[in-house]
């Protein structure tokens, strides 16, 4: 019988979900589910001062908002600390830890030795083999790992090969500290074994943290879990990602105005490929992923392929899909809020009768508001500079005629509006574009808007009207 695969995704709370949380996660996610085994989530919080419940709940709003779902309840690191601690003391008295006595002073005097002489081992293994004897009075010790001083310590990783590491080179880590506290090694460790993790997919930020918990695992006698090291996500240029470049909270792209799955589907691909395709759907995601096919370099993020790719998203969504994203995006933007007090019955039909239009030029739902900006306008409009610099004497005279030709209509739907439009400009001896443009200002008080014979039928008779109104000449 095969083992049941359980990942797991341990971010600790320290600020929001960031954007390569987003994509080990969802890594986490795709392999259980491929294998019908379970990924589960566990809070990383030891570190009492900079951990934070805000940080908790955006983390967790943030995989929700992806659509990454865990299985069974969270697991809070902080509150199994008496087990990190039954476990160093398990080690303590098989004699596989230690107590150390040094002193602060002591501890820098050999690192800044170690690193003057080049060499990694920072601890020279002072309290190795003494009695507590001989510590200093009220000096309370740390708990080392008593850990292998030759031979090799080796991963055997899914992403990056075999590594090595010469175990001359490695400290005999601090398992417990001073105050009792354990290290973040000693409890993901405990953590991993505990909650029966078989696989832990990470960043390769992690990878000599994987040598030295792989000397706790030795220790303990307990088996490893499956490796593998994921190259972490670089900006366009090649350097560490940063604010500019995108390294930036899952809530800010939410805000940005991309759909969930547009991000999913984006991040999937940074560092993992299936042959050509770049579109997959969950369900494609999920039966295509596997370990061996991530890249051994850093992946590049790129701003206009994820927005091209958002785009793709937005035209190939339900238009009632979209209003419904339209609506939840309105809680993260600026002006928001006044939008939201403008969506009643009336202003949704006019949205998603106007969304077929609005979505094949869209890239993000905040285009897609700015887009449909002539819905929700309050008369009389605010026409911007360049529409304004249109408003001649003369063609506030053509609205003016315009809409007398408009009023007859009673019809009024895109094909009519159109039919009166086009009599309209026949008679006047006009091109069509020349009766269009004035429109399209006097209605949205913009130069560009979706089709204005779609314009016309979304906003109605009366309201048509009474814009054209507004803007004629007395």
């Amino acid at each position: 019988m095969t083992e049941s695969v359980v990942t797991r995704f341990a971010p600790s709370p320290t600020g929001f979900l960031h954007i390569g949380g987003g994509r080990t996660a969802l890594f986490n996610w795709l392999y259980a589910r491929k294998r019908g085994g379970k990924m589960l989530l566990r809070i990383e919080d030891t570190d009492r001062e900079r951990s934070t419940e805000p940080a908790i709940a955006a983390i967790l709003d943030g995989l929700k908002w992806l659509g990454i779902e865990w299985d069974g309840d969270v697991v809070y690191q902080f509150t199994r600390a008496a087990r990190h601690r039954e476990v160093a003391e398990q080690l303590l008295a098989s004699g596989k830890a230690y107590r150390c006595y040094a002193t602060p002073e002591e501890l820098t005097a050999m690192r800044e030795e170690a690193r003057a002489e080049g060499r990694t081992r920072l601890y020279n293994g002072l309290w190795r083999d003494r009695e507590p004897a001989e510590a200093l009075a009220g000096m309370k010790p740390t708990i080392r790992l008593k850990a292998p001083q030759t031979g090799e310590t080796v991963i055997e990783d899914q992403v990056q090969g075999r590594v090595v590491w010469q175990n001359e080179n490695l400290d005999d880590l601090v398992l417990l500290r001073g105050d009792g506290n354990p290290t973040y090694m000693l409890a993901v460790v405990v953590d991993d074994h505990d909650m029966g993790i078989t696989h832990v997919i990470r960043g390769d930020d992690h990878l000599i943290n994987a040598a030295r918990q792989k000397q706790i695992y030795d220790a303990l006698e307990w088996d490893l879990p499956n490796m593998s090291h994921i190259p972490l996500i670089h900006g366009p240029d090649g350097s560490k990602l940063s604010k500019r470049h995108g390294a930036l909270g899952v809530d800010a792209y939410r805000a940005m105005g991309y759909l969930p799955a547009a991000l999913r589907n984006y991040l999937v691909r940074l560092g993992w490929s299936h042959g050509d395709q770049e579109i997959f759907s969950t369900q494609e995601m999920i039966d295509a992923f596997d370990l061996p096919q991530i890249g051994r370099s850093a992946a590049r993020f790129d701003f206009a392929k994820l927005e091209n790719l958002n785009g793709h998203y937005i035209r190939h969504s339900d238009d009632q899909f979209l209003v419904s994203q339209f609506e939840n995006v309105l809680d993260y933007v600026p002006d928001g809020a006044d939008l939201k007090a403008k969506l009643n019955d009336t202003t949704r039909a006019q949205l998603l009768r106007a969304m077929p239009s609005l979505k094949e030029r869209a890239k993000t739902l905040i285009e897609l508001i700015a887009g449909s900006y002539f819905i929700f306008a309050d008369r009389p409009l605010e026409i911007e500079p360049k529409a304004l610099a249109l408003l001649t004497p003369e063609t506030r005279e053509l609205i003016g005629k315009l809409r007398a030709a408009l009023e007859a209509v009673t019809d009024w739907r895109s094909e009519t509006a159109e039919t009166a439009m086009r009599n309209f400009a026949d008679a006047n001896n006009l091109k069509l574009g020349a009766v269009a443009q004035p429109l399209r200002v006097a209605l949205t008080g913009r130069t560009t808007s979706p089709g204005i014979f779609d314009v016309l039928a979304v906003l109605g008779r009366q309201e048509c009207l009474a814009r054209l109104a507004d803007q004629a000449s007395a």
